[in-house]
C-alpha cells in the first residue's frame, strides 16, 4: 500500500477531527474531562479506513476536497463513538483498544458514555454546519449517515451481536449481523464520497455492492486475526470473541474456509471496482482504493 498517501489521509483526518472538537466545544464550560475524552477517543491511532474510502472515492470523481473531508470526519466521529460504546462494561467489556486503555478505563464509565453521545453530535454538526455542502447535500448526507448508523444499520447489527452471544448463529444470520454492524458504515463511506457527484444515483448501486463486500471481507479477516494474531500485535485482546461466546466465521466454517470466503468477497469488491473504473463519472484513478481492498486481507491489526 502507498504508505505516504495513507499517512497523509490519516494526518489530514486527525487534524480535522481535533479542529471540529475544538470548534464545537465551549472553553467557558468547565468540562475538560469530557473534552479530553473526545480527543482521546477520536485520535487513538486508528487506520482511518472509512475516511480513506470516502476521500479516495471522491478524489476519483474529482469532487471538492473540503466537502469530502467534512463527510469523512462525520463518518469517523460515528465510528469512534461506536467503539467507545462497544467497549463499555455493559457491552463487550473490553479494556484495550488500539494498544491503549479503552475510553471507560481511561476516563471512567460515565464520562465514556457521555463522550460517545457527544461524538454522535459532532458528526451531525460537522455535516449540518459545513460551509462546503449545500442545503440539499447536507440533508442527504445526514440521511445516509443516520440510516447507516441507526436502528436499520450499525445499531441493529450491534443488537444482533449482543443477542447472538452464547448461541450459534447460522451463516446467513452472521452475515446479516456484520453487513449491519460493520458493512453499513463502510458502505456509507463510499456513498458520502460520491454524494456531490452528478452521477451519484447512477453509481449508488455499485458503491453499495462494493461496500457490502469490503465490509464482509474486513469482518471475516478480523475474526481470523482474533485467532491468529497476538494481543501485542493487534492492539486488542486476543480471543475476546471466543470469551464472549460469539459466533464467528472461523467458529462456523473453520479457518481455511473463512479465508476462502474472505478472498471471495475481496474478489467481488475488485469486480465492482472495475465497473466504477469504466464509468464516465470516474475521471481520476482508483488505484489507491484497489490497494485498500487488497490490504484488507493482508493487515495484521
Amino acid at each position: 500500500m502507498q504508505q505516504d498517501k495513507l499517512l497523509a489521509i490519516q494526518d489530514s483526518v486527525n487534524r480535522q477531527l481535533s479542529q471540529k472538537i475544538t470548534q464545537f466545544s465551549n472553553e467557558q464550560i468547565p468540562v475538560l474531562a469530557l473534552t479530553d475524552a473526545l480527543h482521546y477517543a477520536s485520535a487513538q491511532g486508528g487506520k482511518r479506513l472509512r475516511p480513506a474510502l470516502c476521500l479516495t472515492m471522491g478524489e476519483a470523481l474529482k469532487l471538492d476536497h473540503h466537502a469530502l473531508l467534512d463527510c469523512a470526519s462525520a463518518i469517523e466521529f460515528i465510528h469512534a463513538y461506536s467503539l467507545v460504546h462497544d467497549d463499555l462494561p455493559a457491552m463487550d467489556n473490553d479494556t484495550l483498544r488500539r494498544g491503549k486503555p479503552t475510553c471507560h478505563v481511561q476516563f471512567g464509565e460515565a464520562t465514556a458514555i457521555l463522550a460517545g453521545d457527544a461524538l454522535q453530535g459532532l458528526a451531525l454538526q460537522t455535516l449540518v454546519e459545513s460551509t462546503h455542502l449545500d442545503a440539499n447535500q447536507k440533508i442527504l448526507a445526514c440521511q445516509l449517515l443516520l440510516d447507516a448508523a441507526g436502528p436499520r444499520g450499525m445499531i441493529a447489527g450491534q443488537m444482533l451481536d449482543m443477542l447472538g452471544e452464547k448461541t450459534t448463529l447460522t451463516l446467513d444470520q452472521l452475515t446479516q449481523l456484520h453487513q449491519l454492524k460493520t458493512g453499513a458504515l463502510i458502505t456509507v463511506s463510499l456513498l458520502l464520497g460520491a454524494l456531490t457527484s452528478v452521477y451519484f444515483d447512477q453509481i449508488k448501486p455499485t458503491l453499495t455492492s462494493l461496500g457490502n463486500h469490503i465490509g464482509l471481507a474486513f469482518q471475516i479477516h478480523d475474526d481470523i486475526l482474533d485467532i491468529e494474531v497476538s494481543t501485542e500485535q493487534r492492539g486488542k485482546t486476543q480471543g475476546r470473541d471466543c470469551e464472549l461466546g460469539k459466533s464467528t466465521y472461523p467458529s462456523l466454517l473453520g479457518l481455511k474456509e473463512s479465508k476462502v470466503m474472505r478472498d471471495y468477497h475481496i474478489a467481488q469488491a475488485q469486480a465492482d471496482l472495475k465497473q466504477l473504473v469504466s464509468h464516465p463519472a470516474t475521471t481520476g484513478d482508483l488505484d489507491f482504493l484497489a490497494e485498500i481492498i487488497r490490504f484488507i486481507g493482508e493487515r495484521q491489526h
